[in-house]
């Protein structure tokens, strides 16, 4: 794959590119999905193919292919070199400087032979017994939207006319199940799911579906509250997409065009002192991990917020060059186009209490298990989004809450943030431990 990427450098360098990068990627990828204990779909597929992205001056141009044949290898140079001559040009355009370029040298521990080894009716038979475990787990349980176990191992090379080659290979797994609870006439839904780089690292399947259906039961009786404001607790599984709006907002694409709450806030307080966080892709066994970035700079760790600063951007060298900063290693490609920025593993330093006493911590208020939509306005910071969970009254559980909205401003929002749990865990690349802010405003009747 690198030896291929490489020669393709080459051809396109001798077909007038003054700069070239590409990017070479294989892979297979499995899934099944089951409903009582039936199967619904099952889906298996092999793929490879190859980006290449060239500059002339600072005119770019891209294309890619699956055709690796050599006729097929020379229409992909020839048509990414003939867009370039006709692309305008962009001051900030071009690769990563030969100094910028390299690989984090540690074993990140991204790639398990057991996910490629196990056998399609093993795989189905591990979906079965997660939906199995959520069915037996109650009588309440009285159907299901599905189980499903899905694999893939992927290897992706990358090279560039500045002297850049590398490679690494990633291998991944995850099981699910979504139950439905029946009381009289009510029916109610959750799911829960496990993700890891190696089938041993599962959770066990039993243990998918039993906290499946008990996230299920817990939501029979649900009812809507009266609009107030009151303080709201995040579960891990919520509190993360706090952090993806948060990536949002420092992102350099949207900093650069003044698309975000904190463009310009660098060095500035934009939460509370108890918010310290990272984005690092060095993280052995992260979900966003990898040696290198898209462009071939070494992943690393980035300190984005610390205790309530705002201390850097998230950048490629395209955005860097625009905000006249430097690299962070996170640009993010598929085959053609322009690198975007993506995250390395991106997280909220865990805290010191136990999710246990930050609900005994509040009065009246709100535990969000469930969000709902995308009411997030990234350049003002509103957010308003619908959620689920379990009515919080002198800090214990008194009934669960649906169809309900809460709504804040994510500036206001991380300067209220005022406990963090000790439990984080990884899910995916941006992961957030319980944590409660002090004042929303909750709408139901």
């Amino acid at each position: 794959m690198v030896d291929l990427a490489t020669e393709i450098v080459s051809r396109a360098v001798r077909a007038g590119a003054t700069d070239a990068e590409c990017t070479a990627v294989e892979g297979q990828e499995f899934s099944a999905n089951v409903r009582l204990g039936e199967v619904e779909s099952l889906k298996e597929a092999g793929s490879k193919a190859i980006g290449l992205r060239v500059l002339i001056g600072r005119r770019s141009g891209s294309s890619y292919t699956s055709d690796f044949s050599p006729g097929g290898l020379d229409r992909l140079v020839d048509s990414a070199v003939a867009l370039a001559r006709i692309t305008s040009e962009d001051p900030s355009a071009g690769l990563p400087e030969p100094e910028e370029l390299g690989a984090a040298g540690e074993e990140l521990g991204l790639y398990y032979e057991d996910v490629a080894g196990l056998s399609a009716d093993d795989k189905i038979a591990l979906a079965r017994r997660a939906e199995r475990a959520a069915l037996d787990a109650d009588p309440r349980i009285t159907n299901s939207e599905g189980g499903a176990f899905n694999s893939a191992w992927s290897r992706r090379a990358l090279a560039n006319s500045r002297g850049f080659q590398g490679e690494y290979r990633r291998s991944s797994c995850s099981l699910s199940v979504v139950p439905v609870a029946r009381s009289g006439e009510e029916m109610q839904r959750d799911y829960w799911y496990s993700l890891s780089h190696s089938l041993a690292a599962l959770e066990p399947p039993e243990s998918v579906g039993r906290r499946a259906a008990e996230r299920a039961l817990g939501r029979l009786g649900a009812v809507k509250v009266e609009t107030r404001r009151v303080p709201v607790v995040f579960e891990p599984r919520t509190a993360r997409t706090l952090l993806e709006s948060l990536f949002e907002a420092v992102n350099g694409d949207s900093i650069y065009r003044h698309a975000s709450f904190l463009a310009g806030k660098l060095g500035e307080t934009i939460a509370a002192p108890e918010v310290t966080v990272v984005d690092d892709g060095t993280m052995p066994g992260g979900f966003g991990s990898s040696p290198f970035d898209d462009e071939g700079v070494p992943s690393r760790r980035t300190l984005v917020v610390e205790s309530g600063i705002l201390r850097s951007y998230l950048l490629n060298s395209y955005t860097a060059r625009k905000l006249g900063l430097k690299t962070t290693g996170n640009a993010s490609r598929g085959l053609a186009g322009n690198p975007g920025i993506g995250p390395g593993n991106f997280y909220l330093l865990p805290g010191p209490y136990r999710p246990e006493e930050i609900l005994a911590s509040v009065g009246e208020g709100l535990f969000v298990t469930e969000l709902i939509g995308f009411g997030v306005n990234m350049v003002t910071g509103d957010y308003s989004r619908g959620a689920a969970g379990m009515w919080l009254r002198d800090g214990k559980p008194a009934f669960p809450v649906h169809e309900v909205t809460i709504a804040g401003n994510l500036s206001q929002m991380f300067r209220d943030v005022e406990m963090i749990g000790s439990d984080l865990e990884f899910r995916g690349a941006i992961a957030a431990p319980t944590l409660k802010i002090r004042e929303m405003t909750v709408g139901g009747k």
